[in-house]
């Protein structure tokens, strides 16, 4: 019979403990526990989450995977601009306190219990509400109108809104009770994804104007400057994760049907490559904000999505796992 030795060219290790690092695709035997194990990789993937109990898409949003918030929007058919807000656990959506006004694609940013919408159409696009957890109240308004689709991230006291409709360059910064004037992108557009944190955003694909880009900025507080392209140029993505670890799926490329592609594209802080892991449905318009991690993402409604503005979907990055062998 081979052996182990003969196929791999060594032994199998004996541990006390399973070890930490570099034992991908490796066995081991656990002196502790009495059994041989290996650690394996699990690909990303995609898979259906709860639908939201409205039907709208171009909705705001903030948050994680299992606590989600999802604000304003329009439904697909004449437009109506709606107040309504919708929060997830992970599994269910359920109705919460509604917004102030009426709009819809409106950025978002921050967490399930504090959150920030702010823009988006119909204009004059400076409003302001802040979300507790269950109640929206108005806040001082924005310097620029922004009514389209801004990139946002951040926390609720310190988070970012750039570029928007026209397109523009322009950066706002909000500290919990004022907006004040960031550094400039280097390109303006709209309809780019953003994720990240005050001071290490990044800004990713969009319009200037059509046809679609595939340029990254990332952002230190004060200064946007050039990252890694997108392999797939597009606009009204959705986005979330950090500077070094982003996440860009879906959305309008150039080529695309109306309801979007559902490729998935991540960035490790200097490259984006395509993931082996699709949407199971094309998205365009999904949400605007950033919500969830590369590791950790959320899709949420969407033009491409059935019924329209409804479905989810949740985003699990490879992950390396410590698996026991069965041996008979």
């Amino acid at each position: 019979m081979t052996t182990y030795k003969e196929i791999f060219g060594k032994y199998v290790k004996n541990y006390s403990s399973d070890p930490s690092s570099d034992a991908e695709g490796q066995i081991w035997y656990n002196s502790t526990s009495g059994t041989f194990k290996t650690e394996a990789l699990t690909l990303a993937s995609w898979a259906a989450g709860g639908n939201m109990t409205q039907d709208f898409f171009g909705r705001g949003v903030a948050g994680i995977q299992t606590a989600a918030v999802v604000f304003a929007g329009r439904n697909p058919g004449p437009i109506n601009d709606s107040t309504a807000t919708e929060e997830y656990n992970g599994s269910t959506w359920s109705p919460s306190g509604n917004m102030n006004n009426g709009r819809r694609y409106c950025g978002g940013l921050g967490i399930q219990t504090a959150a920030l919408g702010a823009g988006g159409y119909p204009s004059p696009a400076t409003k302001v509400e802040e979300y507790d957890g269950s109640t929206w109240t108005v806040q001082n308004i924005m310097a620029n109108a922004r009514n389209a689709t801004s990139a946002s991230a951040g926390i609720q006291t310190a988070g970012w809104f750039a570029g928007g409709a026209s397109p523009n360059a322009l950066t706002e910064e909000y500290d919990g009770t004022n907006w004040s004037a960031g550094g400039n992108l280097g390109t303006g557009r709209n309809g780019a994804g953003g994720a990240g944190t005050l001071n290490a955003g990044v800004v990713f694909g969009g319009d200037n104007p059509p046809p679609k880009s595939n340029l990254t900025e990332e952002y230190d507080g004060t200064t946007w400057t050039a990252g890694g392209n997108l392999v797939t140029a597009v606009s009204n993505l959705v986005a979330g994760g950090t500077q070094t670890s982003a996440i860009a799926a879906g959305g309008v490329s150039a080529s695309s049907p109306p309801g979007g592609v559902t490729t998935t594209q991540l960035y490790d802080g200097t490259n984006w490559t395509t993931s082996p892991a699709s949407l199971a449905t094309a998205r365009s318009n999904a949400y605007r904000g950033s919500v969830g991690t590369a590791a950790a993402g959320l899709a949420v409604g969407g033009q491409g999505s059935y019924p329209p503005g409804q479905g989810t979907e949740e985003f699990t990055g490879a992950v390396l796992t410590t698996k026991t062998i069965t041996t008979s």
